[in-house]
C-alpha cells in the first residue's frame, strides 16, 4: 500500500533524508518555541492577586494623568506639528486606559472609574515641561516591564510588555520632538 502525504510532508521528508545523510548532527530546523506556559507563567487572565490588581488600578490612574497632561501641553505647544503629536499621544494613552480597564474587568470581575485631577501646573519652559515628561515615559516603562517580569499570568505579561514598549516610544517621540524645537 501506498502512503499518501501531502507534497509538503514530501519535501521534508527528502530534505531530512539528504541533512542526515550530509550531516547527521546538524538540525536543519529551528526548534519549535517553547509554549510560554512552560516558562512558568500561568494561563491567562486567571484570579488577580491584590498586588496586580493594585498595579492596575495605578496604572490606569497614571494613564488617565498622561492623557490629560498631553493634552494640556498641546494647549501650549509652539508649533501645530508639535500640539498634533500631543494630541496622538493623548490619544495613545486614552486607548491605553481603555485596554487597562478592560483588562481589570475580566481579572476582577468589576469595574475601576477613576477620576484623575492634575495639580495646578508649574511655569515652566516648553522644554523643560517636554523634558518632565519624557522622565515620566520613561519611568512608565520600566514599570511596565517590571510588572511584566513580576507577574505569574502569561496575558498579564504580554500586555505590560507590549505597554512597557509603547511607553518607551512615546519617549523616544517626546525626544524627537524636543530636538525639533531646541
Amino acid at each position: 500500500m501506498i502512503e499518501t502525504t501531502l507534497p509538503a510532508q514530501e519535501d521534508y521528508r527528502r530534505y531530512d533524508d539528504v541533512w542526515k545523510r550530509v550531516s547527521p548532527s546538524l538540525r536543519p530546523y529551528p526548534a519549535a518555541p517553547k509554549r510560554p506556559e512552560a516558562a512558568g507563567k500561568a494561563p491567562c487572565l486567571g484570579e488577580a492577586t491584590r498586588e496586580e490588581t493594585a498595579a492596575l488600578e495605578t496604572f490606569i490612574r497614571d494613564a488617565m494623568a498622561g492623557a490629560q497632561t498631553y493634552r494640556y501641553l498641546a494647549s501650549l505647544a509652539p508649533t501645530a506639528a508639535g500640539r498634533h503629536m500631543l494630541r496622538r499621544l493623548a490619544e495613545d494613552e486614552t486607548a491605553q486606559v481603555r485596554t487597562l480597564r478592560s483588562v481589570y474587568f475580566l481579572v476582577t470581575g468589576g469595574t475601576y472609574d477613576a477620576t484623575v485631577v492634575l495639580p495646578p501646573q508649574p511655569r515652566l519652559l516648553w522644554r523643560d515641561r517636554l523634558r518632565e515628561r519624557w522622565r515620566e515615559e520613561v519611568s512608565s516603562g520600566f514599570q511596565y516591564a517590571s510588572a511584566a517580569a513580576g507577574t505569574a499570568d502569561i496575558c498579564l505579561d504580554r500586555l505590560y510588555t507590549k505597554l512597557s514598549e509603547e511607553a518607551y516610544r512615546r519617549a523616544e517621540l517626546l525626544r524627537r520632538l524636543l530636538a525639533e524645537t531646541l
